[in-house]
Parts: structure tokens; C-alpha cells; sequence
């Protein structure tokens, strides 16, 4: 028994000794952001609607307009030849593409997207392509020359994405090296030869995350990009995204302006996001996009008399805004799909409050976008259930927020000291002090944005 022991003992001091855990904590998003995605605005664009002529030289007499209101990154919604087989409507959906390394002559030839792109970049604009890696159009050629590509149904034939009714698409199988090969140096291609700024990549939680890790990683090798993810996952943001949906920020604002529950669904956004995110990932927020119309309305009609809050909530919380197409103009439609339905442009009535809002985001360094900005600290008071009060920044550069999320008028008392001080009202320029014991009447969605004095 005693030379069994003795045995054990000389064994384990025989052995190396097990390296030292290391607790230091890791920041998860491991890609480093462009400096110009810092206070970046998103705008999307949609080249068949923008204008009569929906092409890109008609969209480019837009870019001093856009570029003067403060727009930072332009997203163009896909570019490329739309398939002719399974075609829905008369145009067809430019998410069923034909041609991955060409643009659709609707919208005008490469020299004329080569000019819009240009002037954008003079203008100090990006521009970021709408790419659609998961599916092709069913007449794509690579069908012909690479049918070992695609999905195929049990009994063998090309089939649309599984659960879904894009019956215009066809499959795309990622297990595939020679695919991945392919769909990499065709974002390159675009990056490469024509200076784009990085995508906007379609449903990409449908295709493998390490599939875009080592896109990012090779288009990254060119320049610096700006990746966005249409999904919500925290994966994609370590090696892949700068930036994905916030798809549970629309549904809860939605939501509490449908049933008037009050400030309860965006507080508990807000406070998964910063629990359960990584502080770096940037979060795309808005109120409408071309296919987020979830009550088959517009943006406006949705949200109703909380419009205006909404707007500016997706400004000065935490999150990346984005501007839709029309937003501007007061859009009073949901734009047609398949058909075409351009925009009827006018100065709207919140055109100056979104030009207002690009400046204050760009001023204050606490509402900039992922690492660069500060979080949310909540300011409790009196009507916590309906109000909705944060601060975001350091002492002497805070942003001190107060949204009535509810159709209820308020009568805020605040419970806390964590926004005291002198400020500027972000929106009116008139001042305001913070000492305690203050009291200020919120009519039903109402709010206020200050920025305080230095």
C-alpha cells in the first residue's frame, strides 16, 4: 500500500505541472471597425424605386442631397441581372441574381455604377452592395456549369430554400469548396475593380459563419469593409459582422404602440442588449425597411402618433440607425416588390428632425455606433412603467434621453441623481439644469434629447 502511494506521488511530481488558467476577459468581436463606421448612418436605397428613371445616374443626382443631410453609408439593394425563370411580377425580386460579376441593365451599365460609386466617395459617402449568398436565380448559369452547387430535392431537382416561398430561387449548398471559392472572390471582384465599401448580406444566418469569416477575411486584405448581417446573433459579430439586425427592438416598439403596454418591451431590449452583447457589436435599428413592414403598412401608419419618438429613440439609443429610401419625404406607401413604383419626392415634415438627429449623433461621442459610443444608464422616476429615461457618456459629455412610450401624457419627477447637470435641448438649442426636484410635463410620445454642457 505504502509503495502504491509512493508510486502515485513520484508519478505526479513527475509530471508537468498544468498551465495557469488565464481569467483575463477577452473582447468577443475580434474584426476591427473602419474609422469611418464611428458615427456612421445607414441609408438604404432601392435604385429601381428611387427615382422615375430607376437607374444609377438618376440616383446619383440624390448624392449631394444625401450627403448634405449627413448620410454616411448607402446600402443599394441588389445590383445585379434578375433572373427570367419562376420571375415574380413583371420585374421580378432583385434577390433572384442572374449574374454575380455584372449589373442589371435596368439600372444602367458598370461605367454608370462606377460613377455613382465615385461620387459618393467624393461626397465622403460609402457604398455597400446588397449580396445574396444563400440563393441564385434559377436561370443563373452557374445552374448549368456547376450543378453539384445547389440543394437538390429528394428526387433531385434544383428546390427553393427549405420552409420558405421564394419559389423564383434556387438553393445554394455551401458544403461546397468550389462555391465558397466562387462567392468570395465575387465580393472581392466588387471591392476590387469597382471600390465598394462592403454588404449588406442577405438572410446570412442561412449560410455557414465560417463561410463569411473567411470572406471578411479575404475582402479585408483589399480594404477596410463594413460588413452588415441581416440576422440577430452574436456569433456573427467576432470574425465576420460589424453590425446585424435588431429585429427584437422593432418588435418591442411595435408591439407597445399596438397594445399600449408602456416602456417595459424596449426596457427589456435594452437591457439584453447589454447583458447578452458584446458591447462592439453594432446593432442596425429603424423603423422601416423594404421588407419589414410587418402589418402590411408603412412606417408611419404603423407607429402612428409614436413615429417621430421611434425615429429619434433609433437615434439616441444604443444601435446603428438606419435611414429607409423615402423616410424623408414622408413615404405614405408600401413601395411594390416586383413592380415599378418610384418614389414621389417633396420635402417632408421629418426631413429636418432626421437631419437634426445625423448632427447630434455625429457631435455627441457618447451615441456613437458599437465600441465607439457609451451604453445606456437608465434614470429611474416616477413613471417608470410608461417613460423610458437613460444617460449614455461620461461627465461632461453626456446624453441625457427622457421617451414617454406610452399613450398616456407623463408628469416626470426623476429618482436619481445620474443626469444632473447643465445641458442644451439636442433638438430646440434652449437650456436646461438638472439638480433635483424637477418636474416636466411629457405629452403622449412625447420626449426629450440634451446634450450637456462642457
Amino acid at each position: 500500500m505504502r509503495r502504491g502511494l509512493a508510486l502515485i506521488a513520484a508519478a505526479l511530481m513527475a509530471a508537468p505541472a498544468l498551465a495557469s488558467p488565464d481569467y483575463t476577459p477577452r473582447d468577443p468581436v475580434e474584426i476591427t471597425n473602419a474609422e469611418w463606421t464611428r458615427d456612421a448612418v445607414l441609408y438604404q436605397l432601392n435604385t429601381r424605386q428611387f427615382t422615375q428613371d430607376g437607374t444609377f445616374a438618376a440616383a446619383q443626382t440624390h448624392l449631394p442631397r444625401l450627403a448634405e443631410m449627413g448620410v454616411d453609408i448607402i446600402w443599394l439593394m441588389p445590383i445585379h441581372p434578375i433572373g427570367e425563370l419562376n420571375r415574380k411580377g413583371s420585374r421580378g425580386s432583385p434577390y433572384a441574381v442572374r449574374d454575380y460579376r455584372a449589373v442589371n441593365p435596368e439600372f444602367g451599365t458598370e461605367a454608370e455604377f462606377r460613377a455613382f460609386v465615385d461620387e459618393a466617395h467624393r461626397l465622403k459617402m460609402r457604398v455597400i452592395l446588397d449580396w445574396v449568398a444563400n440563393h441564385s436565380a434559377f436561370d443563373n448559369p452557374l445552374t448549368q456549369s456547376h450543378p453539384e452547387w445547389y440543394t437538390r430535392s429528394p428526387e433531385g431537382a434544383l428546390m427553393s430554400p427549405v420552409g420558405t416561398d421564394w419559389s423564383d430561387v434556387a438553393d445554394l449548398d455551401f458544403s461546397q469548396p468550389g462555391l465558397r471559392r466562387y462567392m468570395t472572390e465575387s465580393l472581392i471582384y466588387w471591392v476590387r475593380e469597382f471600390g465598394i465599401d462592403g454588404y449588406r448580406a442577405d438572410v446570412a444566418g442561412y449560410v455557414p459563419i465560417d463561410f463569411w469569416e473567411t470572406a471578411r477575411a479575404e475582402l479585408d486584405k483589399v480594404k477596410p469593409v463594413f460588413m452588415l448581417a441581416e440576422w440577430e446573433q452574436r456569433d456573427l459579430h467576432a470574425r465576420a459582422f460589424d453590425a446585424t439586425y435588431a429585429w427584437k427592438w422593432k418588435e418591442a416598439l411595435q408591439r407597445l404602440v399596438k397594445d399600449g403596454s408602456g416602456a417595459g418591451a424596449i426596457r427589456s431590449y435594452y437591457a439584453e442588449q447589454a447583458e447578452s452583447w458584446p458591447h462592439a457589436a453594432m446593432r442596425m435599428v429603424y423603423t422601416d425597411n423594404h421588407d419589414q413592414n410587418s402589418w402590411d403598412n408603412v412606417a408611419s401608419e404603423i407607429y402612428g402618433p409614436a413615429y417621430e419618438a421611434a425615429i429619434a429613440l433609433s437615434f439616441v439609443g444604443g444601435g446603428m440607425p438606419l435611414i429607409y429610401n423615402g423616410q424623408e419625404s414622408d413615404l405614405d406607401r408600401k413601395l411594390l416588390f416586383f413592380e415599378k413604383d418610384p418614389i414621389t419626392w417633396k420635402m417632408g415634415r421629418h426631413d429636418a428632425l432626421l437631419r437634426q438627429l445625423i448632427a447630434l449623433k455625429t457631435k455627441a461621442r457618447a451615441l456613437h455606433n458599437g465600441r465607439f459610443g457609451a451604453g445606456m444608464i437608465e434614470v429611474p422616476t416616477n413613471a417608470s412603467a410608461d417613460v423610458y429615461a437613460f444617460t449614455r457618456g461620461a461627465a461632461g459629455e453626456r446624453v441625457f434621453a427622457v421617451f414617454n412610450l406610452s399613450p398616456r401624457p407623463q408628469q416626470v419627477q426623476f429618482e436619481q441623481a445620474r443626469h444632473h447637470g447643465t445641458y442644451t435641448d439636442g433638438l430646440s438649442g434652449e437650456g436646461a439644469a438638472f439638480s433635483g426636484g424637477e418636474t416636466f410635463d411629457l405629452a403622449p410620445w412625447g420626449y426629450r434629447i440634451f446634450t450637456e454642457n462642457k
